[in-house]
């Protein structure tokens, strides 16, 4: 797979001077996924970065029997806070410059910073019909697979809408699959979690109702930490819709701690949930954890990797760990599965099961890290769905 990226889009804001990016890492029957971030910050590397991950995801979830043919990747990213007065703004005009490629190529949703309700209205307002709509041509039954996927964004499973909730099952599934591998007892099994956003609330909900204990989530406020487990559903009731929670929710015996202090609380399972970048070489002596999950794109450094790994912590990967929503939207617009929670839930946890699982024993079997056998399974895929349906 060529290191160079098909396509790479820059684009300043007039009106602000804002900056964004577009990179389709690659096409596949002439279309690629990849959701669309904003944040301060936000470059065009990193951008290319996360493009390349979308391509590896789409890859690992290649299923020859199923509806679902995995597409090409990409990514969209903004140079904004989203919490900006400017943001909505900022995002429509993105969209608007962006429409040809969203029209005929790119299919994209919510990520780090945004949410589908957004990008939806934002969308609306580009003159769009859909962020997805370039995946509109290969479908069977358009009309029918559209309504199929706005009755599963309608469905709410607790509180919580289904879209919200299938991303962090499978980081929570993928969890489930380390620890009954290495003989870990659920129970006791301590987490702690960066990000309360969809990816990172959604994995607490998940981890907590498996019999783990969740002791520590971190916002852009700071660290929530109780050694004796917070009170997950009520955090993820008292959050906004950037993910931060309102401090009038916690318990007497809960204490805030500073923002990084997630990283370094006494707990067997980190999950990075918001961040890319978020452990490097010069904090990951701080973790005492015995595995990372990556539930955010790209949290941890291949340095940091590498320096965690002399010490025996293992670092699931994200292409694997966090690739679930995207597969979801897909299983049910092809029509995989219907507009149903226990269907989607189903197949996410059978999917998880199947590719941890696999790459934990590639990893076993080549002596490798779960990366590099995530990236092995990659490269036998990306040949075979190239051979059958083209790519470029």
């Amino acid at each position: 797979m060529s290191p160079t990226p098909l396509l790479s889009v820059d684009w300043t804001d007039h009106v602000t001077g804002r900056r964004g990016h577009l990179v389709v890492d690659r096409l596949v029957r002439g279309v690629a996924s990849g959701g669309l971030r904003m944040r301060e910050g936000c470059t065009a590397a990193e951008v290319a970065g996360l493009a390349r991950g979308m391509t590896m995801k789409e890859a690992l979830h290649y299923d020859p029997a199923a509806r679902y043919v995995p597409l090409g990747g990409a990514k969209g990213g903004i140079d904004c806070d989203p919490r900006s007065p400017e943001a909505y703004g900022v995002l429509v005009r993105y969209l608007r410059a962006m429409r040809p490629y969203i029209e005929r190529c790119w299919t994209t949703g919510e990520d780090l910073g945004l949410t589908q309700d957004l990008v939806d209205r934002a969308a609306a307002e580009a003159g769009l019909v859909s962020s997805v709509q370039a995946v509109y041509p290969l479908l069977d039954d358009e009309a029918t697979a559209r309504k199929r996927l706005a009755d599963a964004f309608a469905i709410e499973v607790d509180g919580i809408g289904l879209d919200a909730l299938v991303g962090g099952l499978g980081v929570a599934e993928s969890v489930l699959v380390a620890l009954d591998r290495a003989g870990r007892e659920r129970a006791g099994t301590r987490v702690s979690v960066q990000g309360m956003g969809t990816m990172g609330g959604a994995t607490a909900r998940f981890l907590a109702r498996a019999g783990l204990r969740v002791v520590a989530v971190a916002d852009v406020r700071g660290t929530i930490v109780n050694p004796d487990g917070l009170d997950v559903e009520a955090l993820l009731a008292a959050r906004d819709d950037h993910g931060t929670v309102d401090r009038a929710a916690l318990r007497p015996g809960d204490r805030e701690e500073p923002r990084d202090a997630w990283l370094a609380v006494d707990a067997e399972v980190l999950v990075p949930a918001a961040v890319s970048y978020a452990i490097g070489a010069g904090n990951q002596e701080r973790i005492t954890a015995r595995w990372i999950a990556e539930a955010a794109n790209m949290p941890v450094l291949p340095e940091a990797e590498e320096a965690l790994a002399a010490r025996g912590v293992t670092v699931l990967p994200d292409v694997v760990v966090n690739s679930c929503t995207n597969a979801w939207w897909w299983w049910t617009l092809f029509g995989d599965i219907e507009a149903d929670a226990e269907q989607a839930f189903d197949r996410v946890r059978r999917s998880m099961r199947e590719l941890v699982g696999g790459m934990l024993d590639r990893a076993a079997t080549d002596g490798t890290s779960p990366r590099a056998a995530a990236h092995a399974l990659v490269a036998e895929r990306l040949p075979v769905i190239a051979e059958r349906y083209g790519w470029y």
